[in-house]
């Protein structure tokens, strides 16, 4: 059994989400330790009980969210006897829950610009999370289920730059997070025209 780090009254959960919240707000580079520490009431030396850097809980931050699509793309991975498009479809659905749930993470993320290892880490990772979509959407054009004429990585880029838009205004209370992501899902893939 492991031992977890920390003082009574906060443990790491609460001073990582503090600092995400902090990150989101001021900006990585511009928040401090000090700041985390008066944010949570509690001095500097206490939040180094907690963890040992500020780099550390910017690791934890995008490693959470990218640690959710990674799962997202491995249910997709695992599921067996539905096309290339269906899967698709629920590597869009998953990757809208994903976000709902872990919202300061990802929009964390988005953010992320490549200004130290840690960020270029995390960009790798996204990149790699694109690739995955753009061979999806490549294998549902080879099977005749979205149109060919679309460069695929084109198509991945704009399927998760709607997905990603949510962080803007998307909050828990203005929706079921299910819902949000059946109405992504169709507009991706259905539009907004009625069509006889």
């Amino acid at each position: 059994m492991t031992t977890r780090r920390g003082r009574p009254g906060h443990d790491q959960e609460a001073v990582l989400a503090a600092a995400v919240r902090l990150f989101n707000e001021r900006g990585y580079d511009a928040t401090s330790m000090d700041d985390l520490a008066r944010s949570l009431g509690i001095t500097k030396s206490s939040v180094y009980h907690h963890v040992r850097s500020k780099q550390e809980l910017l690791r934890r931050a995008v490693g959470h969210a990218l640690d959710g699509l990674d799962e997202a793309l491995t249910q997709v991975r695992e599921l067996s006897g539905v096309s290339a498009l269906e899967r698709l479809e629920t590597l869009i659905r998953l990757s809208v829950l994903v976000l709902a749930s872990r919202l300061p993470s990802v929009t964390l993320l988005l953010r992320v610009r490549g200004n130290s290892e840690i960020e270029q880490e995390a960009l790798h990772r996204r990149r790699a999370f694109d690739h995955e979509v753009t061979v999806l959407v490549k294998a549902a054009q080879a099977e005749g289920a979205i149109r060919p004429d679309v460069d695929p990585a084109t198509a991945a880029r704009l399927l998760f730059g709607m997905v990603n838009s949510l962080v803007e205004w998307y909050s828990p209370g203005r929706g079921n997070a299910g819902e949000m992501a059946t109405t992504v899902v169709a507009l991706a893939f259905e539009g907004l025209s009625v069509r006889s």
